[in-house]
């Protein structure tokens, strides 16, 4: 039944690239995960069991302020993945991880993650290459968040969600854009109204449909085609990283 799903792993930038053993490894020990809107995906501190690959979901990372403030830290889609802890040595997260964008994800145990990780060159070096790209996105939202306006962040993550989910439509409300966003409802719902009026963006009952996307990237700060670069460069078909060779572990 798994292997019916096996054209699945193409859309993920890190399992579409694996074959031979590996691939039969992924097929053999992961499957098909559908998330909801807003569903846990990790909890802070509670072990780290299953490492997920966005298909065409999209997960956000958020931390917690001692105030009750929440706010994005980090997103992930099919350029990638969770559970970069387990990479790092770690076997726990000190932040939440839920579902952004509805969709399916590939779960894969901890366990078969980590096997990978030490016998596959391939997959150890398509991993290092996200968690490159994943730390220079982290790097440029830090700049972007205390330097440009929220009419500008706005239009990046508009960008960044529909890049992800290939979809013009896509749910989101405002008070969820301003959580991403770390910034006050009033302002986004401000800079959306802004977007939407400059028709570059309809906004309808919790749900956004990009109408004029050049226009938006026009909108957008430069924070959207840096990130844009990283992780285009994953999902290019003919990247190629590694030597495809598995390790034999003793």
């Amino acid at each position: 039944m798994r292997n019916n799903h096996e054209h699945l792993l193409k859309n993920n930038a890190i399992l579409g690239r694996l074959t031979g053993e590996d691939r039969a490894t992924v097929l053999k020990d992961g499957q098909v995960t559908s998330f909801k809107l807003r569903q846990g995906v990790y909890d802070p501190d509670q072990r780290i069991n299953e490492v997920y690959f966005p298909i065409n979901s999209v997960l956000s990372v958020v931390t917690h302020m001692e105030n009750g403030t929440v706010i994005e830290i980090g997103t992930i889609g099919r350029e990638g993945m969770t559970g970069i802890p387990l990479l790092m040595g770690a076997d726990s997260t000190p932040n939440t991880s839920f579902c952004q964008v509805d969709g399916e994800c590939w779960e894969m145990s901890a366990s078969t993650f980590r096997q990978l990780l030490e016998q596959s060159d391939t997959f150890r070096a398509f991993v290092n290459r996200y968690l490159q790209a994943y730390v220079n996105m982290l790097g440029q939202f830090i700049g972007c968040n205390r330097l440009h306006s929220v009419y500008e962040r706005a239009a990046r993550w508009i960008l960044m969600t529909q890049d992800r989910v290939d979809e013009d439509e896509f749910p989101l409300t405002h008070e969820f854009l301003a959580t991403m966003l770390g910034s006050r409802r009033s302002g986004v719902t401000l800079a959306a109204a802004a977007l939407q009026k400059a028709g570059f963006i309809s906004y309808h009952r919790g749900c956004i449909t990009v109408l004029d996307r050049d226009a938006l990237v026009g909108t957008a700060c430069e924070c959207y085609g840096v990130t844009k670069r990283e992780f285009d460069a994953m999902l290019r078909p003919e990247a190629k990283i590694g030597n495809g060779k598995r390790r034999e572990v003793a």
